[in-house]
């Protein structure tokens, strides 16, 4: 028996399978991590895949799930992640087929305690070796991601989305991203309700998150095998040739805010230095100020009211790995409301636990990969564990002074 009692027609029949979690149960004995506070020997109702209570366990109420004293967390929601395009290419030129590298990362995703992950796909035409970043293979992923959402085996393990990257002074990529939103609407894939979250960048040299050209110079010289003379040629040839395309940047940027008037768009601003940028930014009606670069930067978006998303690496490094300002420090001064796993999904829990270690407490450092991600890409329906929320359910141990996922329940 359970805490609450059962309609004939609504009870799942005992036991349950290991394929997934089903529709109606309890689990007790669980430091369930709410919003405000840690609630120890919790017991968490569960009706119809959505939270139903949430209180202390009941002596004289069997559970159907014992947590064993384990943290319980809402499923995390990752808003940036670039693994799946390493999973597909672990090594320059080696390509795995796409159904496998999402059947492969959605393993690790899901390890990391992840039941949210908007996968990056890069609208541009800058071809590299090691990324295999391209057009085609932007479009490539956005196939497959759907079509393995879609499968008739699918056993909901994880919701995976797409964050479109588009990168403002690419045409191709501009033109391609705009065919993609366009058969999105037609299809009804993009509403109001559900909008397509697109996330604009400007790599180029000098500006944005290589503000510092000689970090950008060492990472091609690294990258390349090249000397640090040949690596500051290629990066002036890059800049000369960026800067020629400024007019498509303007294009690039009108057309986001013409679909962002129309409800149908969440702008997430890529790598902002300055408060002009964010004034910019929220001109154009973006949301989301992502992987600022200055304090400067961050104090305007939160001033703002938008959210701002900081990568889990860095914090967990304690520094950016391109000499912008650290998560940490922003986390400090109040002013990161998410964490992304950019390419290391493990990062998330892991960047959460630093955090509360240093003062933030775990409520707060876990909103930050949970309500605060949701937040940001305007899902309401999943990131808390509060009444009528999605039962995306993680269980959490602590084992040599990191976070360890045990077993993750997520609503389907």
């Amino acid at each position: 028996m359970t805490g609450i009692e059962l309609a004939p027609e609504t009870t799942d029949a005992l036991p349950w399978t290991l394929q997934r979690a089903p529709q109606n149960y309890v689990i007790g004995h669980v430091r369930a991590v709410l919003p405000d506070r840690v609630l120890d020997d919790a017991r968490i109702v569960v009706r119809d895949g959505r939270i139903a209570e949430v209180g202390p366990s009941v002596p004289s109420v069997r559970a159907d799930v014992d947590g064993g004293g384990l943290l319980c967390l809402p499923g995390l929601v990752d808003v940036h992640s670039d693994g799946l395009e390493k999973e597909r290419m672990p090594r320059p030129g080696v390509e795995l087929p796409w159904s496998f590298a999402l059947m492969s990362f959605e393993g690790k995703v899901r390890a990391a305690g992840v039941t949210t992950v908007f996968h990056g796909a890069s609208f541009s035409d800058r071809a590299t070796a090691t990324s295999g970043r391209s057009v085609h293979v932007a479009q490539r992923m956005c196939e497959s991601i759907e079509q393995w959402s879609l499968r008739e085996t699918d056993c909901g393990l994880v919701d995976h989305r797409v964050l479109h990257r588009l990168d403002v002074r690419s045409e191709a990529g501009f033109e391609a991203m705009r065919a993609e939103f366009e058969r999105l609407v037609a299809t009804g894939a993009v509403t109001t309700e559900t909008p397509a979250v697109i996330s604009h960048e400007d790599h180029t040299p000098g500006i944005g998150q290589y503000a510092d050209r000689a970090y950008y110079e060492n990472h091609i010289a690294g990258v390349r095998g090249i000397s640090a003379e040949a690596a500051r040629a290629y990066v002036d040839e890059l800049a000369a040739e960026r800067e020629a395309n400024a007019g498509i940047r303007d294009t690039t940027m009108g057309w986001l805010a013409e679909q962002s008037r129309t409800g149908l768009v969440r702008i997430f601003g890529h790598d902002p230095e300055s408060a002009v940028e964010i004034a910019d930014l929220a001109a154009r009606g973006g949301n989301v100020a992502e992987f600022p670069t200055t304090v400067e930067a961050a104090r305007e978006a939160r001033d703002r009211g938008m959210s701002v998303v900081m990568g889990g690496p860095n914090v967990l490094r304690g520094k950016s790995h391109s000499g912008n300002v650290s998560a940490g420090e922003l986390a400090d001064l109040g002013l990161v409301t998410a964490l992304a796993s950019d390419y290391l999904p493990s990062s998330l829990l892991g960047a959460a636990f630093v955090l509360a270690e240093r003062g933030m407490g775990l409520p707060a450092a876990v909103a930050l990969v949970t309500s605060g991600p949701a937040t940001a890409v305007g899902l309401a329906d999943r990131g808390a564990l509060d009444a009528g929320q999605r039962a995306d359910l993680v269980l959490v141990a602590v084992e040599h002074g990191h976070p360890v996922t045990r077993a993750v329940l997520r609503a389907v």
